[in-house]
């Protein structure tokens, strides 16, 4: 039996995690909260909703590795009669039966569904699949000379992947890539977006347990978990978006960083070597996945010298956590090998196995295939001139202009 919820603190120092600075310049905004107000910092959200915002390495370990104190299911948290009428971060914080939000045995049945699907994808064929799909999109601007590597490369390729992993018919797809995004920008768009995505993975769930095929669906369907459909469906939705969003973004903040910093020069000659590198990097200093509405405290406790109380919401800020100066590795150095970042969560509600390597698969194989297409790419424009989206969940350009040498498309149109 938890204790009764009370009522959340508001803080008169709390920092506001939205605007501009935390847009732009989010490791600055880090700093100078770390420097306030140490590990764990008072936050209004939009609407001034309040939390607690988990920054420091440590802390954020603590959290996610100790269930029984902060737990996941959203129905814990004592600030319901505050959210404004429909808050763009409902999607995120209202509660549904999907594995994301599970406790205990209930989420240990569901997330073996998850893992073993998953695991159960050839990564030679993920492979294959990455290049085609990077190969088709590449001959769409290859002989323009231009283009931007974001709308038209990065966030245009793990949709398509993964939606040949879960058997989401190719004319659906760009209907889902409009849904999924408008979730995660968080804003009067997410709510309706949301609703359609169940609308969609409702049918894809229907179909594939009347008709089985080759697919992640239709695996979790057969797994001995014993799934139902509404249960795959509610697991479906935060599958497919973290397959499709983190990863999209990974690959565009990987160019980026390839493509402003003079020491991944030779992999813009036409060398694959820095890619591995550069990919690991972008994890700890621009990781895709920047926070998480994560956890609710279970019972009254001292964290990071703060004192949370039942019920408090704790948000785990990935990026935060990864630039802890007690923890990031010298840029161009260990962090090359170095794999101890948080950009893919940590404990039992982290990025469940195999979705990381997955990720990177599809990552390595669209930033090489790209590279070995279009060896002499350049920035367009200065390198202050990218802007980042605005978003409180992910790290993503608004663009990557470039230039290159036009190149002859490998299969031509008609």
């Amino acid at each position: 039996m938890t204790e009764e919820a009370v009522r959340p603190h508001i803080d008169e120092g709390a920092v506001r995690l939205y605007g501009p600075e935390f847009d732009q310049r989010p490791r600055d905004f880090f700093q100078q909260m770390r420097r306030e107000h140490g590990p764990v910092v008072p936050v209004l959200l939009e609407g001034d909703v309040p939390a607690w915002y988990v920054i420091g390495y440590r802390e954020v370990n603590h959290v996610t590795g100790n269930p029984g104190l902060f737990a996941r299911d959203t129905r814990r948290w004592n600030a319901w009669d505050m959210v404004p009428e429909n808050w763009s971060l409902l999607p995120f914080v209202g509660w549904n039966p999907s594995v994301m939000l599970a406790e205990g045995q209930e989420h240990q049945r569901r997330s073996a569904a998850i893992s073993d699907a998953l695991d159960a994808v050839d990564r030679t064929e993920l492979g294959d699949s990455c290049e085609r799909v990077a190969d088709r999109l590449i001959d769409g601007f290859a002989g323009d000379g231009e283009a931007d590597l974001i709308s038209q490369f990065a966030d245009r390729l793990p949709p398509l992947v993964v939606a040949g992993l879960f058997g989401v018919p190719d004319a659906e797809v760009p209907e889902m890539i409009r849904d999924v995004m408008a979730v995660a920008g968080s804003d009067e768009n997410a709510v309706p977006a949301h609703q359609r995505l169940q609308e969609r993975m409702r049918a894809l769930a229907e179909a594939r347990r009347v008709r089985p095929g080759p697919d992640v669906t239709s695996r979790m369907l057969q797994h001995p978990a014993d799934l139902t459909v509404d249960e795959l469906v509610n697991d479906l939705i935060p599958m497919m978006s973290a397959g499709h969003l983190p990863t999209g973004h990974w690959i565009g903040n990987a160019l980026r960083l390839m493509l402003v910093d003079d020491q991944f020069a030779v992999t813009l000659q036409g060398g694959r070597g820095s890619v591995a590198q550069a990919l690991n990097q972008v994890l700890w200093e621009d990781t895709p996945s920047q926070n998480n509405i994560g956890r609710f405290a279970v019972h009254s406790c001292e964290l990071g010298g703060r004192r949370i109380r039942t019920g408090d919401m704790l948000i785990l800020g990935w990026a935060a956590a990864n630039a802890d100066p007690q923890v990031q590795p010298p840029a161009h150095g260990e962090s090359v090998a170095n794999r101890a970042h948080l950009s893919f969560g940590h404990g039992e509600h982290g990025c469940p196995f195999p979705a990381p390597e997955l990720a990177e698969i599809i990552a390595r194989t669209a930033v090489e295939v790209l590279l070995d297409r279009l060896p002499d790419i350049d920035l367009a424009v200065r390198p202050e001139e990218l802007m980042w989206l605005p978003s409180f969940w992910v790290r993503r350009l608004a663009a990557l202009p470039v230039t290159f040498s036009p190149a002859t498309a490998l299969h031509p149109a008609g």
